[in-house]
């Protein structure tokens, strides 16, 4: 019976982990199934031609529920600080909004 909890406990937290990835931002990023990300450099271009002039404070590669999303942080002319999502398969913007 022990051993049956032990193995239950171990699916449910093996089911809900999420992985980290420990990215080299000069190199795309091969994903399972032979996808590719998308550059890294394109991916910044991408959000910095949403707000012309601004300078990268951060970004960030996660996944979530098999979904890679590149985000990054943006502060403009104004002194004022974007988060933009990107999909990291497609290059497509799924989010630009004001840091709050």
């Amino acid at each position: 019976m022990k051993r049956l909890t032990a193995l239950v406990a171990a699916g449910i937290i093996a089911a809900f982990a999420v992985q980290a990835w420990a990215v080299n931002p000069d190199k795309p990023l091969s994903v399972p199934g032979a996808v590719t990300i998308v550059a890294f450099d394109q991916l910044e271009a991408t959000a910095l031609a949403l707000h012309p002039g601004s300078t990268l404070l951060d970004t960030d590669l996660d996944e979530h529920y098999g979904r890679y999303i590149y985000e990054v942080e943006l502060e403009d002319v104004h002194g004022v600080e974007w988060d933009v999502e990107l999909d990291a398969l497609s290059g497509h913007v799924l989010k630009n909004h004001q840091d709050t």
